[in-house]
């Protein structure tokens, strides 16, 4: 089980009703809870007192909390997770984009947030490219190795047979497991900052890989889809 004791979560959430919620379902997880009801409050207590984790509503009385987002990626990489009952894939996208970790709307179970905490919380133990990588030049989940040196995907023994722009693709999103990389994020990292917005080709390719690496390319296990976001992959459990 995760060691949960001293690591500080920041709630910043201006509704007494969900703070009282997740204050309870912190606390019982172990996790040390601050509050802050206003986005001034907030980056105020993130700079005073570094949690390891925030959870952040976008709707704030002072300011949007996207403003929030932006001024602590300006500074720190600390796992900022989105709960909002803003749903539209726009507003998860946007959020995604401009540096939050992940995206939850309300309403939402408790398991699933605390997972994705520990999910955020994990991330800040690695490097920027997943301390496997950083080893190793490899990343493995189940039956598949990506392999950075060869750069060359292999399920099982297998040659997964990857052209080098699918590699670069499940390369990218394999240094970031777990985490949503937004279509924008991935089009503008392979084809560079001028590549069109339009993910049509990136679908294109997405559907190759995964008739190369998947089982059953119709229900991915490796490479999974937030639908009209982006793409997660799979990361090792436990």
């Amino acid at each position: 089980m995760t060691n949960t004791a001293h690591q500080k979560i920041l709630v910043v959430e201006d509704d007494q009703g969900i703070s009282s919620f997740l204050k309870t379902v912190l606390k019982s997880a172990g996790y040390d809870v601050l509050f802050a009801e206003t986005g001034k409050s907030a980056l105020g207590m993130i700079s005073s007192h570094c949690p390891d984790c925030i959870l952040l509503d976008l709707g704030l009385p002072d300011m949007d909390g996207s403003e929030i987002i932006r001024s602590v990626r300006s500074w720190t990489q600390t796992p900022i997770i989105v709960i909002s009952a803003r749903g539209t894939e726009n507003d998860k996208a946007g959020a995604l984009d401009m540096g939050a970790d992940d995206y939850l709307t309300k309403p939402f179970g408790t398991v699933e947030l605390l997972a994705r905490i520990r999910t955020g919380l994990r991330h800040t133990r690695t490097t920027a490219e997943n301390e496997e990588i950083a080893l190793s030049d490899i990343y493995t989940v189940d039956e598949m190795t990506v392999d950075y040196r060869k750069m060359r995907v292999y399920i099982g023994e297998k040659d997964a047979g990857l052209t080098p722009l699918e590699f670069r693709i499940v390369g990218l999103l394999a240094k970031h497991p777990g985490r949503v990389l937004t279509y924008r994020t991935v089009l503008r990292e392979i084809w560079g900052p001028a590549a069109s917005l339009d993910n049509k080709i990136l679908r294109v390719h997405m559907a190759s890989i995964r008739r190369k690496i998947e089982k059953d390319p119709n229900e991915p296990h490796y490479i999974i889809t937030e639908v009209g976001v982006g793409y997660r992959m799979a990361e090792k459990q436990g």
